[in-house]
């Protein structure tokens, strides 16, 4: 609500739908059929200790403490942190272990999820370990939460038919050998869709022009920067 803030959003209802709304709907499926999931944000249920934590428990706090809590004003900062944290598939105490293929009946199946705030106080119950198991959506509604939680407006985006473009050349690469034949040889893929967020802050590093939704991608796909 400051103007001098860096997540400063003039749009009340804005305002309205993407800091203060505990409650949402995700778009999931495929392009043919799109499904509407209700999920529950709860980012004002008593949370905020847990998510002071998830930034406690980072890499970044562990490698320089100093360093790290002197940028948690910075928005650009906490949300490579929390994207980092809202999974725990690089062994760092993060939130979610993401599994998409195999048995789910040892632990819940993603698709059993509903809201964020029985996820989180998981987490907390079983000493920050891994809940098992999430995907996209289940990530991206998580991470929603801990980001309105700690004040940064947030979203949720469903992509569909949606491109994984592994070797980052801005295509999706597929071949055939002289027959006509597929090869398999190809790391890049089409998902049915995919989910992340986007989340609102100002961009002083790169200029006026880029200030608006940031994209933050919680899904472990490939590691950035390390």
């Amino acid at each position: 609500w400051f103007s001098g803030d860096d997540v400063y959003m003039s749009n009340e209802n804005e305002r309205q739908e993407y800091v203060l709304n505990e409650n949402g709907i995700i778009f999931v499926g495929n392009a043919r059929y799109i499904e509407a999931r209700g999920w529950y944000y709860g980012q004002f249920q008593d949370l905020l200790n847990i998510c002071l934590t998830m930034l406690d428990l980072s890499l970044y706090y562990r490698q320089d403490p100093a360093m790290d809590v002197s940028r948690r004003g910075d928005p650009k900062y906490v949300g490579r942190v929390i994207s980092s944290m809202i999974n725990g598939n690089d062994n760092d105490n993060g939130v979610l272990l993401g599994k998409w293929q195999g048995s789910f009946h040892s632990h819940e199946n993603p698709s059993r999820w509903d809201g964020s705030v029985v996820i989180l106080k998981k987490w907390r119950q079983d000493n920050y370990r891994p809940v098992q198991y999430g995907q996209c959506w289940v990530f991206a509604g998580v991470m929603c939460t801990v980001l309105r939680c700690l004040g940064i407006p947030t979203r949720l985006v469903s992509n569909f038919n949606s491109a994984h473009d592994v070797d980052r050349n801005l295509s999706i690469d597929k071949y055939y050998d002289s027959s006509g034949r597929s090869l398999n040889i190809s790391k890049d893929s089409t998902w049915d869709y995919h989910v992340w967020n986007e989340s609102w802050f100002i961009r002083p590093d790169l200029g006026r022009a880029y200030n608006g939704w940031q994209v933050l991608d919680a899904t472990p796909q490939e590691q950035s920067r390390g």
